[in-house]
């Protein structure tokens, strides 16, 4: 399959301005990133073919080493706006190396490395080779990748797109010629890689990104940004039995096993529809908003690697196309017909008279939440909940005012963690202080406290989610089906056999 696409003609000048003024927004926010270190040197040793030159023409030697240093700071930038470091880090290996194990349902899969090295990475792939990845789930060697690498969100990413991505991998990233230390090996028969083209026959959507041009620009590049290369769906959009995206729940939320992604659609009970297009840019820029939220988790990593380094015109367009979706009410947010949106719920606690007034048991299995909340918590967020010196409020705090309760208990668990060179919230990890029933009793505690008086914890999830959350019950029901179908062909070749002897005889 060939990587190039045609994008069917616009007509009207009308719609022509619109595309231009699109691809205007995109060049622009690309542009005011920095160059890359050594983007200079690499484009000059090592550029495409198309950048090459004579040496009686120097001008235009000069043109195409300018050129090809722009098409690898643009590349850079997509890099950045699709979050691959999130998941290709090499640690200690280097960037890009992979390694980095990816929880699913399903088993570990394991991050490949995807530098310029000619022997462990993709230094081999020609331009179609890499967009047949990118795009298509399916690596030079024809073996098909697993869909934790978002290709059903870069289908959309458009041919320029791709070339740029390719030009910057290929030619200012580093080669690491290691190997990744574990190799991906999902249980039996999801080990089969061959089985993702059946998966692909039914779920991938590989139709490119195709501006409309009745709507909006700025809303059209946040529908690419946010469709393609941010892949908010991967996360935001619940999975059917077969772990493909229910689009016509889109972006309604979906639990990636541990942590939660919340519903980003601009419903107003279980959304954020009562968020502003600032409140929606501030958060995907810094990861807080003060009386909404802040950012812990897989969606704190994607603002600290990704989101918090695109420009701001490209910040705005997100924001813009997130209060644009359909709206999905969903249960995930505040209860049915309640009062409250998620940031409304909670008030100042008045607990410490009470339980500070009481010697505490020395057993701590029969400390309560109020006291396990004094005893850990207080001092940071305070009695009152209201937090101090810019630690965050658990009062109007939407991990608290939903009715899921998961990402309270992964907050518990693991703590937050943020880049050091970000101004974000850190917060210690839990887990190997707190029990399961202390957990439990202490997130009760919070909600009912400080949010969601509705909200509960059970030790039951909190040992659920620290153990990685529930077992997916789509490999028994595989095996299942293959132990059906491998019965049913028994059965067949019983019954041909015994109909060839009577025949015979």
């Amino acid at each position: 399959m060939t990587a190039k696409r045609t994008h069917p003609p616009r007509g009207a000048a009308s719609a022509c301005a619109r595309v231009i003024a699109i691809l205007s927004l995109g060049l622009a926010a690309q542009a005011v990133q920095g160059a890359p270190a050594g983007a200079g040197s690499a484009a000059s040793a090592a550029a495409p073919a198309s950048a090459t030159a004579t040496s009686n023409a120097p001008a235009t030697a000069s043109a195409a080493a300018t050129d090809s240093q722009a098409l690898i700071l643009r590349g850079k930038y997509l890099a950045v706006a699709s979050d691959c470091i999130a998941c290709h880090d090499g640690g200690k290996n280097g960037a890009f190396a992979g390694g980095k194990s990816l929880a699913t349902p399903l088993g570990a899969v394991f991050a490949t490395n995807i530098t310029p090295s000619k022997t462990h990475g993709i230094g081999n792939y020609t331009e179609a080779q890499f967009a047949r990845a990118l795009r298509e789930g399916v690596r030079a060697d024809g073996a098909h990748l697993y869909p934790a690498m978002p290709y059903t969100a870069y289908a959309k990413i458009t041919d320029e797109d791709v070339k740029a991505l390719y030009t910057y991998f290929m030619y200012d990233v580093a080669p690491v010629d290691k190997p990744i230390p574990t190799q991906t090996a999902l249980p039996f028969p999801f080990g089969v890689r061959a089985s993702m083209g059946v998966w692909n026959a039914l779920f991938l959507d590989d139709k490119p990104f195709v501006v409309d041009p009745k709507e909006d620009a700025v809303i059209e590049r946040g529908r690419y940004l946010g469709q393609a290369l941010a892949h908010c769906a991967t996360c935001h959009t619940p999975r059917n039995a077969l772990m493909a995206e229910d689009d016509s729940r889109a972006l309604s939320g979906s639990s990636m096993g541990t942590w939660f992604a919340p519903n980003i659609t601009p419903d107003r009970q279980s959304g954020i529809g009562d968020w502003s297009t600032e409140d929606i840019a501030s958060y995907l820029r810094t990861g807080r908003v003060e009386g909404r939220a802040q950012a812990a988790g897989p969606m704190a990593e994607a603002i600290d690697h990704s989101l918090a380094h695109l420009s701001d015109a490209d910040i705005h367009a997100l924001a813009l196309w997130l209060k644009s979706v359909p709206a999905v009410a969903t249960t995930g947010g505040a209860p049915a017909n309640a009062a409250k949106t998620p940031s409304q719920w909670g008030s100042p606690s008045h607990y410490a008279d009470t339980v500070r007034a009481v010697p505490v048991p020395g057993d701590r299995k029969l400390w309560s939440g109020a006291q396990l909340y004094d005893a850990y918590c207080a001092s940071c967020h305070q009695a009152q909940g209201d937090g101090a010196n810019g630690l965050p409020s658990l009062i109007h705090n939407t991990a608290i005012g939903r009715a899921n309760a998961d990402n309270l208990v992964m907050v518990m668990l693991e703590g937050i963690q943020r880049l050091p060179d970000t101004n974000g919230v850190t917060m210690p990890a839990f887990h190997h202080l707190l029990s399961d029933d202390d957990m439990a009793k202490l997130g009760t505690f919070v909600m009912q406290q400080y949010g969601n008086p509705g909200g509960a914890v059970t030790p039951q999830r909190v040992a659920e989610l620290r153990q990685g959350g529930a077992p997916s019950p789509l490999l028994p029901l595989a095996r299942w089906g293959m132990g059906l179908g491998a019965a049913v062909v028994v059965l067949l070749l019983a019954w041909w056999l015994r109909r060839r002897k009577r025949r015979a005889a």
